[in-house]
């Protein structure tokens, strides 16, 4: 099993609470658990099912949480020493706050909680955990699904609107940038082979 790209949850969990509040909003504890739990899944799809943080979700009530992390946080934020966040994850963080931030914590948590991962382990028994292979399974294919399906999504006409799949992999990462050899800034996208079968 390979190493975490942070140390602990908290890492990712501060990172949020600081990017929103750099955006002139309080994260709501829901809203938070909602956006670790999609930055685990889109993580392990952009890295081959790595996980961003030693931590697992279940499928509780109110929608995917991460316990430990949910608890610790239940009366506020908590002090800690905290160790720094490399560039993987703040990449992918960064995308999904892009993606799904300007949601608010209802409609986020709608929209997970129609996705497979979340009704399967919930239909299995509440607080069952939701298997990391079973969200890079659903996070990563659907890009796959929803192009040989003749419907529109509704998530791509109206971001936010919901539906029952989620924006692919190659919509959530925002591009780096790189500059040419002008000087001349070009986006750049990790190469991901094509799925066989």
């Amino acid at each position: 099993m390979r190493p975490t790209a942070v140390e602990s949850g908290f890492e990712a969990a501060f990172w949020f609470l600081e990017r929103a509040l750099n955006d002139g909003e309080a994260l709501q504890p829901q809203k938070l658990q909602r956006l670790l739990f999609l930055a685990q899944a889109y993580f392990g799809v952009a890295n081959a099912g790595a996980k961003l943080m030693p931590g697992v979700f279940v499928a509780a009530e109110d929608g995917p949480i991460e316990p430990t992390l949910f608890r610790a946080f239940s009366r506020g934020k908590p002090t800690l020493d905290l160790s720094p966040v490399e560039e993987p994850a703040r990449h992918v963080m960064d995308s999904v706050w892009r993606q799904f931030g300007p949601l608010s914590a209802d409609k986020l948590t709608k929209l997970v909680k129609r996705h497979p991962p979340y009704i399967d382990a919930f239909t299995n028994a509440p607080m069952t955990e939701i298997a990391l292979d079973a969200m890079v399974a659903f996070y990563g294919d659907q890009g796959l699904v929803r192009r040989k399906s003749a419907e529109p999504s509704p998530f791509e006409n109206r971001p936010g609107a919901g539906g029952f799949d989620a924006p692919s992999i190659d919509r959530v990462l925002r591009p780096k940038m790189a500059m040419n050899h002008d000087g001349k800034p070009v986006a750049v996208k990790t190469w991901m082979p094509k799925r066989v079968g």
